[in-house]
């Protein structure tokens, strides 16, 4: 399938204080010889359009050639939903695709086999043997609303904004949903 035909905004979520990886930037951390961030734009290579979510070292994130958005109002490191609350105010296309910087295991099929799983003004949500993981998804980007208002009634929980929507589930397996949150992840 020619990613490139399909109306997806891909953002790859690398907002992150890293605290658990010394304070580094995960984003250029090295994962099998190569910088996390790397790897997580190749799984959204060919959409139209490729945004990286990012509170700092935002000129070498621009520097790979993708839009770089940050947090909005103030709330550097307020978590992965902030990431995707601005990255969902500045898609250009009505689905939005969503990936942790953090996590290299990802299929390298994962656009295809999400787009194929969407459903109509809903969301798909990856799962694993470790439970839902509700970064990587695919959803309309109407849910962008649904995702304020939650966020203006003080939610942040990334595993209930979308609670409500009408969704489907994405299965990974364990090893494919593996993340590098410390050095000893990265072995």
């Amino acid at each position: 399938m020619d990613e490139g035909g399909l109306p997806v905004t891909g953002v790859v979520l690398a907002g992150g204080a890293g605290r658990r990886m010394g304070g580094q930037d995960k984003g250029f951390v090295a994962w099998s010889g190569e910088p996390l961030i790397h790897i997580a734009v190749r799984r959204l290579a060919g959409l139209p359009q490729v945004i990286i979510s990012a509170n700092r070292s935002l000129a070498r994130y621009r520097a790979l050639g993708y839009e770089v958005v940050s947090d909005d109002d103030g709330d550097d490191f307020a978590g992965p939903l902030a990431g995707l609350r601005a990255a969902f105010r500045h898609a250009a296309h009505p689905w939005v695709l969503s990936v942790p910087v953090d996590t290299p295991c990802l299929p390298s099929d994962l656009v295809t086999r999400l787009w194929a799983s969407r459903i109509t003004r809903g969301l798909v949500v990856a799962r694993s043997p470790y439970g839902p993981e509700p970064l990587v998804c695919l959803a309309d980007a109407c849910l962008g609303a649904r995702l304020e208002e939650y966020w203006r009634a003080g939610g942040r929980r990334a595993q209930e904004w979308f609670v409500g929507a009408d969704m489907a589930w994405f299965d990974l397996t364990a090893a494919e949903a593996a993340n590098c949150n410390e050095p000893a992840d990265l072995r």
